[in-house]
C-alpha cells in the first residue's frame, strides 16, 4: 500500500450541496456561497451566520433518530467559547454538535453553557462535557462540581481525568509526508501561540519542526504565528500578506496552515497578490470543516472526525458514570487527509 492509498480523495463529491445547506439554513443560495466564503463585504447577523454553520455541520453527518428523554438525567455541555466565536472557527462548533447529537440518541437532555456564561449545575445534571481549552484553574472548578468529567479537544495534554483528543503528531506527519512526496522541499507554516503560556508554538507548530527537521528541510524563516486567540480568517490573511512581502520570490512552494479558517484568509491574501493556488503554493488547511468544500479552489485539509470524538466523550462518561469509574481514560483519535483543489493532481491510488 503506498502513502497516497491512505488518503482521502473529495475533488468533485460534496456531501452537502449550497442548495442543502440553502433549503436547512432557510436563506439563498448566494449568501451560504457569501458566509462560507466568510465574504468581507457581505451584511449579515451572527444568528444568520450561525444557522448556516450549523446546517453545513448537520449536513455533514448520517442523521439518526432521537430517543426519548430521560427524565432527570441531564448532560451539561461547557463550550469554552463564545457563540460568535463558534462562527469564526467551526471545528468547535461542530464539537459540539456532534457530542449534543450523541447524547439526545440516548436520551440524555443537554444543558448548554458558553465562556461569558455562570455555570451552576443542579441535582439533575449528572455529567460534564467541556469542549476546548480549559485552564488549569477551570479544571478545578469544574472538579468540585462532579467527578464524571470529559475533556473534549482540549489541545493540551489533561492529566488523571477523562479525554478525547486528536493524534495531532499523526496529522502533521502525515502532511509533511504528502507535501515531501509531491516533491515539495521549502514548505511554510502558519499558526499561532500556545494558548497556555501565549509564547512559542502550539503542538501543531512543534510537530511541524520535528518532522521537518527529520526530512533536513526545516527553515524558521518559513514560519509565521499569530496571537493565540487568532483562529480566524483575517489573521491568515494578515500572516500570509506579510509572508508575501517579506519572502517574494523565496515564498515556500506549500503551506501547512493550523487550521481551515486561517487557511481561507492565507488563500484570500495568495489569490490578491496574484500568487497561483496550487500551481505556485500548495496549501494545506487543518479540520476539514464544511467551509474547506466551498471556497475556491477547494481547500486540502487533515480531516476530523469530530462526529467520533463527540461519540466516544459521550460513551467515555456513561462508562464513568454508569461503571463508577475513578481511573482517568484518553482516548487519542487519528485523522486522515482530504486533498482537494489547494494541492492540486497527485499521482498515487485511493482506496
Amino acid at each position: 500500500m503506498t502513502f497516497f492509498s491512505k488518503l482521502r480523495f473529495d475533488e468533485v463529491k460534496l456531501l452537502a450541496t449550497i442548495k442543502d445547506i440553502a433549503d436547512l439554513a432557510g436563506v439563498s443560495k448566494t449568501t451560504v456561497s457569501r458566509v462560507l466564503n466568510f465574504d468581507p463585504n457581505l451584511a449579515v447577523s451572527d444568528e444568520t451566520r450561525k444557522r448556516i454553520f450549523e446546517a453545513a455541520e448537520e449536513l455533514e453527518y448520517t442523521r439518526h433518530k432521537r430517543s426519548k428523554i430521560i427524565e432527570k438525567k441531564k448532560i451539561a455541555i461547557i463550550q469554552w467559547r463564545s457563540e460568535r466565536d463558534e462562527l469564526d472557527d467551526v471545528y468547535f462548533l461542530s464539537l459540539r454538535m456532534c457530542a449534543e447529537k450523541a447524547l439526545l440518541e440516548k436520551g440524555y437532555e443537554v444543558v448548554r453553557f458558553f465562556i461569558q456564561d455562570d455555570i451552576r449545575l443542579d441535582d439533575t445534571i449528572i455529567g460534564i462535557i467541556s469542549i476546548g481549552f480549559c485552564s488549569l484553574e477551570k479544571r478545578g472548578e469544574l472538579a468540585t462540581l462532579t467527578e464524571n468529567i470529559v475533556f473534549l479537544g482540549t489541545g493540551s495534554s489533561i492529566e488523571y481525568y477523562d479525554s478525547v483528543e486528536l493524534n495531532f503528531e499523526q496529522a502533521v506527519s502525515s502532511v509533511i509526508e504528502f507535501f515531501y512526496e509531491a516533491g515539495h522541499r521549502s514548505i511554510g507554516f502558519i499558526g499561532t501561540l500556545d494558548k497556555e503560556e501565549n509564547i512559542g508554538r502550539d503542538v501543531r507548530g512543534t510537530a511541524f519542526e520535528k518532522y521537518m527537521r527529520q526530512k533536513e528541510i526545516y527553515n524558521s524563516k518559513y514560519e509565521f504565528l499569530g496571537e493565540w486567540d487568532g483562529w480566524n480568517v483575517e489573521s491568515g490573511y494578515e500572516m500570509m500578506s506579510h509572508a508575501i512581502k517579506e519572502l517574494k520570490d523565496e515564498l515556500p512552494t506549500a503551506f501547512f496552515v493550523s487550521n481551515d479558517p486561517l487557511a481561507v484568509g492565507a488563500l484570500r491574501a495568495l489569490q490578491e497578490a496574484g500568487v497561483s493556488v496550487p500551481e505556485r503554493v500548495s496549501l494545506m488547511g487543518f479540520n476539514d470543516s464544511s467551509i474547506a468544500k466551498h471556497v475556491y479552489p477547494t481547500l486540502s485539509s487533515v480531516r476530523i472526525h469530530t462526529e467520533l470524538m463527540g461519540e466516544t466523550a459521550v460513551e467515555l462518561l456513561l462508562e464513568r458514570i454508569q461503571r463508577e469509574r475513578e481511573v482517568g481514560k484518553k482516548v487519542i483519535i487519528a485523522t486522515d487527509l482530504s486533498l482537494r483543489g489547494s494541492t492540486g493532481n497527485f499521482t498515487g491510488t485511493n482506496q
